[in-house]
């Protein structure tokens, strides 16, 4: 690792531990030549996903715009924006371990869907309505009532 002081090749490990809840890890180096001290950060890499929307077209992978979704659908609700980040890394894990380097925006659209119903109705009702594109008040209904059955 490159002396971020003195630019010189060789460093030690002085400390390690775990950070970002376990997704990289510090490392504390040392280095051998001026003996001052720098932090590196070492992270999994991860390949890139590409999105292929419902016309065929294929986009990079943009968690920002899963986030900016579910924001819009609990507008005025009471789910943190902590709560948004966990299900967006959660949904990003999940497409991650899939091992497919190309996902249908329609599976993004479901496992979305899904744990927004367990964090909040109103809010997944209000995602489902623009994912599903209801046309009427009848197919409104149709999922309030399926809603309604998976609660008994």
């Amino acid at each position: 690792m490159k002396c971020p002081y003195c630019a010189y090749l060789e460093s030690k490990v002085v400390d390690s531990r775990p950070a970002d809840e376990g997704a990289s890890i510090r490392r504390r180096r040392e280095c051998l030549s001026c003996h001052k001290r720098f932090t590196t950060y070492e992270m999994m890499e991860s390949l890139p996903l590409v999105v292929v929307k419902k016309d065929g077209s294929r986009q990079s992978f943009d968690r920002n715009k899963v986030m900016s979704g579910l924001i819009r659908a609990c507008e005025k609700r009471p789910v943190s924006v902590n709560t948004l980040e966990e299900l967006v890394t959660e949904i990003e894990q999940v497409l991650q371990n899939e091992m497919e380097r190309e996902v249908s925006s329609a599976m993004i659209g479901e496992l979305v869907m899904e744990r927004l119903k367990k964090v909040d109705e109103v809010a997944y009702v209000r995602f489902a309505s623009v994912y599903r594109q209801f046309k009427d008040i009848n197919t409104f209904m149709q999922e309030l009532n399926k809603l309604l059955e998976d609660r008994r």
